[in-house]
């Protein structure tokens, strides 16, 4: 299937085409809903092109316990082969995972400094992930995103199988859908950054399978938005590198505010979780029910660069190492930060009614 805009045709007879400028091509949010949000006040015009879906987002189930409940921990920007303290955050990540039997690990990115990984037989995997991940809890499946250090080295050989042959907790796709009993849609969002293109500095990224880059964009957005609209979960939740709402050194990524938040607030996505500020903290939204998650404690943090948000909005900040623990059931959230010294330094819980269909 394919949308097909004639040349000179208005936007706002066409909501679900993406804009064309004479440099690159912004994303596609392809419901009207959430494209007729951003586009009230303003039409756009487009020239000749053809943006075509791709098959729709790998799905994987990962069953929960048997009274329905689910337990995770999630840890983002961290492989420094134990330096900056990772070895022990990943110590009280053991402790906790025990504490709460947990059923898997997220990592939100940024998974091998400085440089991600050479290729598949890059030592630093074995020394950052293998070797520094031993206790007996975290021997569960690792559900991985890439972040922007990961795509300075060769990003295709953290996806690759070979790796899951070498580690077998080890999963790490672009963007994938993953079903246990809440859905959780990983988002590949190194690319919506337009400064990785414009303005390396210096620095040189693995762009072999995102260019053009307008065209995987479109199509990321597409199997995102398609899978957010056919999901039935009770609970919804995004998991990104980058962030959308942050207090930290890099703020807020321009790109996914205009074109990732609106899908989620269009489609009542519960929690945003993401890395990339090395830190802790929890943005709640005037806007919309979503409450966005940082979790890029793993290893080297910063201190003192901070952004001080609105504090309506801002419940909690945490210049330090550390991570979460998710407990959820049908009907519950529980939401906990822990320093280096696994000390509780916030927690945040929500419930929901049980829906029953007539």
């Amino acid at each position: 299937m394919a949308w097909i805009a004639g040349l000179f045709i208005s936007f706002s007879t066409l909501p679900c085409l993406p804009t064309l400028t004479s440099f690159h091509i912004n994303m596609v949010v392809p419901t009207k809903k959430a494209m007729n949000q951003r586009l009230a006040s303003w039409t756009l015009v487009v020239g000749l092109f053809v943006v075509s879906c791709v098959a729709e987002l790998e799905r994987f189930e990962h069953a929960g316990k048997p009274d329905g409940s689910l337990s995770f921990l999630v840890v983002g920007d961290w492989g420094r082969r134990g330096h900056y303290n990772q070895s022990q955050v990943a110590f009280q990540m053991g402790k906790i995972g025990e504490q709460l039997d947990i059923d898997f690990i997220i990592s939100t990115g940024d998974n091998f400094y400085d440089n991600g990984l050479t290729g598949v037989d890059d030592p630093l995997f074995h020394q950052s992930f293998t070797d520094i991940y031993t206790a007996p809890s975290l021997q569960k499946q690792w559900y991985n995103v890439l972040g922007n250090h990961d795509y300075r080295g060769n990003a295709e050989a953290q996806l690759s199988p070979i790796l899951t042959k070498m580690d077998n907790r080890w999963l790490c796709l672009r963007y994938f859908v993953l079903n246990a009993g809440p859905e959780f849609f990983f988002v590949d969002t190194t690319p919506f950054v337009t400064k990785y293109f414009t303005d390396p500095e210096d620095h040189v990224y693995d762009w072999k399978a995102i260019l053009p880059r307008e065209k995987y964009l479109n199509n990321l957005l597409m199997e995102v938005e398609s899978a957010l609209g056919e999901s039935r979960a009770k609970w919804k939740i995004v998991v990104g590198h980058h962030a959308i709402k942050s207090a930290g050194h890099h703020g807020n990524a321009k790109e996914l505010n205009i074109h990732l938040l609106p899908l989620l607030q269009t489609y009542d996505v519960d929690l945003y979780i993401n890395g990339h500020d090395h830190c802790l903290q929890h943005i709640s939204s005037s806007d919309s029910g979503t409450q966005f998650m940082t979790s890029g404690g793993g290893s080297k943090a910063w201190r003192g660069d901070v952004s001080w948000w609105n504090p309506q909005e801002l419940k909690f900040y945490h210049d330090g190492q550390g991570f979460m623990s998710v407990e959820m059931t049908p009907t519950e959230v529980s939401i906990k930060f822990y320093d280096v010294f696994g000390n509780v330094l916030h927690n945040w819980s929500s419930s929901k009614q049980l829906s029953f269909a007539i």
